[in-house]
């Protein structure tokens, strides 16, 4: 056969199950097969997305991927490893690195996780070990057809980047064209893009990438409306997202508007109250954290919770000690489930020594008041972990 999935159909007509040994061993892969295709283990793994810098230690460390050890970057200074099996594993041909892409919102940076490598294991997830059998089984492979997406409601548009990305692992040929931008208004009934190519390949992209767009447009209008309401503060998201996706979710954040909070526990400290009780009080748990980081060669800033007055006193009376340390940097308090006269009082003594960060009980409701108060920031974690998908359908036009 010439390509895996001919070679998977024959063995489906004849009911035989393909196995796992026989699988893969084809060394020509058709325009409309090219989802499917082996990766060694141990090629080098492509550049991962990224903006933003991230202070860190200075051991080497790899990127997590199509290799036989999974490293993991560690601000403990140390590197660990752990035996990484992919028996069965996917690529695409001639697929671009997302850092040779031009974003007119870039997305967030992180050290572990590739965009390209979320998207390949969402269509590995879909196409399981046989691929789009109803689209193989009932459309002729030269089938060419034009689909557009069409917006179902009003919103905020965000994933088009990524939805670009979908149709060129599953075939590089296919033609994306958009009528808008990343953060760019739709209304329902528009269409605001199409996409031409082979017909099979466009419905094996199809659900992987309405799924990327309608989360992450969800993300960005809830995001949009809530900057908007929230001014003069800013709106921040929080670490609730979904695993594997907090970069997509991030940066949904960025283009409806908003700003990203730390994008996981390694790029700033943010000392809470489980830390205080543990540490033996916010000072304490301040001292031990910039000695930490001094001996591990660490510039990252620190964000102390605070959910009373008194945490508040303790918290500016902890940066009047040392204003400019060496290392770690008060930068931020926040001021968790805080009622509005609490969260203006709180503004008033801390003044202008850090920033602040209102948090809790943040709805479309509050946000507003919330942002009258003079804290300088507003996170919410609703943001990403209760999202409304928007509406976006994707529909084949003509074919031939």
């Amino acid at each position: 056969p010439t390509s895996y999935f001919v070679w998977c159909a024959s063995e489906i007509a004849a009911h035989r199950k393909p196995s796992k040994e026989s699988m893969f061993t084809t060394t020509q892969i058709s325009s409309t097969s090219r989802l499917l295709a082996a990766k060694p283990v141990g090629e080098p793994v492509r550049p991962r997305t990224g903006c933003r810098h991230v202070a860190r230690s200075s051991v080497s460390h790899t990127r997590a991927g199509f290799s036989s050890s999974l490293s993991v970057p560690s601000t403990h200074g140390f590197q660990r490893s752990s035996p990484v099996r992919r028996e069965t594993t996917f690529r695409t041909c001639a697929m671009a690195s997302t850092e040779q892409r031009s974003y007119k919102i870039p997305p967030p940076y992180h050290p572990t996780q590739d965009i390209n490598e979320i998207i390949r294991l969402a269509l590995a997830e879909d196409a399981g070990d046989i691929g789009d059998i109803t689209s193989y089984s009932t459309i002729p492979a030269e089938t060419q057809a034009t689909a557009t997406f069409l917006a179902k409601a009003d919103g905020v548009l965000a994933g088009l980047a990524v939805a670009e990305m979908v149709f060129e692992q599953v075939d590089p040929s296919l033609k994306v064209e958009w009528s808008v931008s990343e953060g760019d208004t739709v209304t329902y009934g528009m269409k605001f893009g199409t996409v031409k190519g082979s017909a099979i390949a466009l419905l094996t992209a199809e659900r992987v990438a309405l799924n990327f767009m309608q989360r992450m447009s969800g993300i960005a209008t809830a995001t949009k409306q809530m900057a908007d309401a929230a001014k003069p503060a800013r709106i921040l998201e929080t670490r609730k997202t979904v695993p594997g996706l907090r970069v997509l979710d991030k940066w949904a954040v960025l283009i409806g508007g908003g700003e990203n909070h730390r994008i996981g526990l390694y790029d700033m400290l943010m000392i809470k109250d489980n830390h205080v009780a543990a540490a033996g009080g916010m000072t304490a748990a301040v001292t031990r954290a910039r000695e930490y980081m001094s001996q591990k060669g660490l510039t990252l800033a620190i964000e102390l919770e605070a959910r009373t007055m008194e945490e508040v006193k303790e918290a500016v009376a902890v940066v009047d000690a040392d204003p400019e340390p060496a290392t770690g940097r008060i930068c931020r308090v926040m001021l968790d489930n805080m009622s509005l006269e609490e969260m203006t009082e709180a503004v008033g003594i801390i003044g202008d020594k850090v920033e602040t960060e209102a948090s809790g009980n943040v709805t479309m409701d509050t946000v507003g008041p919330i942002g009258s108060c003079g804290v300088t920031y507003i996170s919410s974690g609703a943001l990403t972990h209760s999202v409304n998908a928007l509406d976006i359908s994707f529909n084949i036009e003509n074919a031939a």
